[in-house]
């Protein structure tokens, strides 16, 4: 059993859900090690999201940039949340987190993610500015 560590660094990106698996393969070619494993990767970040989903029509992630912000809308007001240390996005950024999660374990097969045909990495970003985001990548597993 072996186990690998690294953290990674997102593109700059402002609200919106973004397909990030060639991203997250190429910064990762240590995947191509393992014959069976685990990856898991978790955002450092509590305003944006990790998910897997739908990794071949983007029209799906706008879908769920537009839903997310339906179920939690932008404060433009300031009469929705308490929170507002960083802005009037930052609490409904908080709570689109918290709903779609900081974290994604995918199995590894034969040194390749194991994801179904239409699945992807998708990086949720909640903020209206461009941020920078930090993912620690874990690989646990046995090697070639």
């Amino acid at each position: 059993m072996s186990w690998f560590q690294k953290t990674l660094s997102l593109p700059s990106k402002a609200r919106g859900s973004y397909l990030i698996t060639d991203h997250i393969e190429s910064s990762l070619p240590e995947i191509r090690n393992y014959k069976v494993g685990i990856l898991h990767l978790f955002v450092q970040h509590t305003s944006c999201a990790l998910s897997m989903n739908e990794n071949w029509d983007e029209e799906v992630r706008e879908d769920m940039s537009d839903a997310m912000e339906r179920i939690v809308p932008f404060d433009d007001k300031g009469r929705l949340y308490r929170h507002s240390a960083e802005g009037r996005d930052d609490m409904p950024a908080h709570i689109k987190s918290a709903l779609i999660g900081s974290s994604v374990t995918i199995p590894i097969s034969d040194g390749k993610l194991a994801t179904g045909t239409w699945q992807g990495i998708w990086y949720l970003e909640f903020r209206q500015r461009q941020h920078t985001r930090k993912v620690v990548a874990t690989i646990q597993g046995e090697k070639m």
